[in-house]
């Protein structure tokens, strides 16, 4: 089985990259997937955050506030830093037990889509690294376009992560998207081809 790390800052295009391989044969396991299950309500994920951050984290319905959250961590370096603290433990023992199911099963290729794979992860965990990178310009038009921030908030999102300069030269493959959805997938394809060789 080829244990594969998938990461790219924000608005790289990695959650694309991640379909496309999911969609050409890799099982994919979702790191902010697996973040919402631990912080589901009733959860000592949730309980901690609440703990450490205030019950005004929480929805009426007893769900986490994710925007009231990341408005919190975005700003506040230490904050942040609890909030890994708290969660990261969590999703990496919930993505071991799903890659030992997938060992078990004989899958060929996974790939774990983890977004801040080098700031939480440790990248030697992984037969490969792929890099999803993209211009930080470009990035911060996306983020306002697609999700609608304010300059500012864009900002601060992509300040919140180690800058992809630090991780192109720890990272096997990277794909730049630069252009069209048409030549991610292009570029994705050749690394894909890649991992298939590797596997």
């Amino acid at each position: 089985m080829l244990n594969v790390g998938l990461t790219g800052n924000v608005a790289s295009g990695k959650s694309t990259v991640a379909q496309l391989f999911e969609g050409w044969g890799a099982t994919l396991i979702d790191a902010d997937r697996l973040v919402r299950e631990a912080q589901a309500p009733g959860s000592w994920v949730l309980r901690a955050i609440v703990e450490r951050f205030g019950e005004h984290m929480l929805r009426r319905d007893g769900a986490l506030d994710r925007a009231a959250l990341r408005r919190v961590v975005m700003e506040d370096v230490e904050a942040r830093a609890d909030l890994n603290r708290i969660v990261h433990p969590e999703v990496n023992r919930r993505r071991a037990e799903l890659l030992t199911e997938a060992k078990a099963r004989g899958d060929r290729i996974v790939v774990s889509d983890i977004p801040l794979l080098f700031e939480a992860t440790d990248p030697a965990e992984f037969d490969v690294v792929v890099l999803v990178d993209a211009p930080e310009e470009l990035r911060h038009v996306r983020l306002e376009a697609e999700r609608g921030l304010t300059p500012v908030e864009a900002e601060r999102m992509i300040r919140a992560q180690l800058p992809s300069s630090e991780k192109r030269g720890r990272s096997d493959f990277v794909i730049d998207n630069v252009g069209d959805r048409a030549t991610l997938e292009q570029k994705a394809a050749e690394v894909w081809k890649a991992l298939l060789a590797r596997a």
